[in-house]
């Protein structure tokens, strides 16, 4: 016969169980924020998608140059639609060159390490002005006037922070699931860069945040907050972008409006599925409707498996 302290014990055990499973539970997002079953050479493959459109217009922009003019043989396919040298002022020209340049070094380590051969598939890429509009024609619900990415250091850094954010939530949202140390090491290293340029194009962009961005009257910091509304809005999955300048309740332990680094209520990195990221850089919210920047949709295995199971 069990004595009466174990019998205590026992009892006790059963009246906290309900409460022990309660605490267990944890509720999981709707599935079409979920992240996507895929290996580590996919995520991988997904990711050289976003790395190549990052590289290719910081370069063409800042001196005229595309990878293969740099590193030949890395990649193959077609030239950019629409790239042109912009008009920057020469210290964010060389601040541009110098991002580009260095994110080539982490195209070819990934080639090396992720088992993946060159020459890399270059997706087709339209990075003209008119793609562009089609993001802040939304934005602004305005089809008479034309925004040109081009054509000042304030309207260019737009697109810059635009290339950098995907990399960096997508980094943040593939680095959990990544298999293999030499993988993991290699994505922390290049991460930990991304999120950098992120700050600093960012601290850039908060230089001028009461400056206009022309031709409209925004201000640098009204587009930022318009321009995060309609990323949140396209991908489908709550708030992971926002603007330079916040409610206080958005703001770092709620006691500052200023926003340069996005973070979620502990200041963590946002992170993005692959699907998320297609839905805004096609411009449509659907992930298997291509369209924006990427006009004929990216290369890899991972998104092909996205369209042949028509995961929206």
């Amino acid at each position: 016969m069990a004595s009466r302290p174990c019998l205590y014990a026992f009892l006790l055990l059963l009246a906290f169980q309900p409460t022990m499973i309660k605490v267990n539970t944890v509720s999981l997002p709707p599935p079409e924020c979920r992240p996507e079953v895929a290996s580590t050479k996919e995520k991988f493959e997904f990711l050289l998608n976003l790395l190549i459109l990052k590289i290719e217009l910081f370069l063409r922009s800042s001196v005229g140059r595309g990878i293969n003019d740099i590193s030949p043989g890395l990649v193959q396919g077609p030239v950019p639609i629409g790239a042109a040298v912009a008009n920057l002022d020469n210290d964010t020209r060389k601040i541009i060159e110098e991002f580009g340049l260095a994110s080539i070094g982490h195209l070819r380590v990934i080639i090396n390490t992720s088992l993946l051969h060159a020459p890399i598939p270059m997706p087709l890429l339209d990075i003209s002005p008119q793609a562009y509009n089609i993001f802040l024609t939304i934005i602004l619900n305005d089809t008479k006037t034309s925004y040109n990415p081009y054509a000042n250091t304030n309207s260019f850094l737009f697109a810059a922070v635009f290339a950098s954010s995907f990399l960096k939530q997508y980094y943040a949202g593939i680095m959990p699931s990544i298999i293999g140390n030499d993988e993991r090491q290699l994505l922390s290293g290049i991460a930990l860069y991304e999120a950098g340029v992120f700050g600093a194009l960012r601290a850039e962009l908060n230089a001028r945040v009461n400056l206009t961005v022309p031709p409209f009257n925004f201000t640098v910091g009204n587009l930022t907050n318009l321009s995060a509304q309609l990323a949140n809005q396209l991908a489908g999955c709550g708030v992971k972008d926002e603007g330079l300048i916040v409610p206080l309740q958005l703001g770092a332990e709620n006691r500052t409006s200023s926003n340069i680094v996005p973070g979620d209520v502990n200041s963590l990195a946002y992170a993005r599925s692959a699907r998320e990221i297609l839905r805004i850089v096609f411009t449509t919210g659907n992930a298997t409707r291509p369209g924006g920047i990427f006009p004929r949709g990216l290369n890899g295995a991972l998104y092909r498996r996205i369209l042949t199971l028509k995961l929206s």
